[in-house]
């Protein structure tokens, strides 16, 4: 069992549809002290009127270690764009859809992309809407296809990278903080492992 802290943050310019948004995480292989990924993000997105899709572009700065290592074994650059798309279903059924496509420059390795698609649905307990002080349940499924199998130096990927799956249970603090709580299944084409999730989104 491993975990996962994470911190996002999204701000929205006044009369205006952009903004900023951006994310921290912070990823052990174990509870704590056994460093598996450092990641920093952030990007810029754009509303369209009438609309609720919103479009970002933006950059991450990446730190990975292998399994019981100190030492970090590789850097990447990686440079994004996404859209998401939120979705209602009923009453109290809030669906999200988001598709993000990767270019990633790894360290000791070839350029390389990366296509990613995320469903996620939040179902409120105390509330029918998600409004401050309500309690709700969270999940979400992310696969991941690598753009190419070669690498470099000889080596290859599959197309298939990883599958993210997730459950647990959130609650919305004010207009402007959430945090969630729950556990993740990763399956690689190498390896799976379970983590815990423990989030803070700040509305800015």
């Amino acid at each position: 069992m491993g975990s996962w802290y994470m911190y996002a943050f999204n701000a929205e310019l006044t009369d205006s549809q952009w903004g900023f948004q951006g994310d921290i995480q912070h990823r052990n292989w174990n509870v704590s002290g056994d460093l598996e990924q450092l990641l920093l993000r952030g990007g810029v997105h754009y509303t369209p009127k009438n609309s609720k899709i919103k479009i970002t572009a933006g950059y991450a700065y990446i730190q990975s270690s292998y399994y019981d290592s100190s030492e970090i074994q590789n850097h990447e650059n990686r440079i994004y764009q996404e859209a998401k798309m939120p979705q209602k279903l009923g009453g109290r059924i809030y669906l999200g859809h988001r598709f993000r496509f990767e270019q990633r420059m790894v360290q000791n390795q070839d350029f390389r992309t990366r296509f990613r698609y995320a469903f996620s649905i939040d179902v409120p307990l105390n509330n029918r809407l998600l409004i401050p002080k309500t309690w709700y349940i969270s999940a979400y499924d992310e696969i991941f296809i690598n753009g190419q199998k070669d690498i470099g130096n000889n080596k290859q990927v599959d197309l298939f990278d990883r599958n993210r799956v997730y459950f647990g249970v959130g609650y919305i603090i004010s207009q402007h903080l959430k945090s969630t709580f729950g556990v993740l299944r990763q399956n690689t084409s190498t390896w799976s492992k379970n983590q815990f999730v423990l989030s803070l989104f700040h509305h800015i």
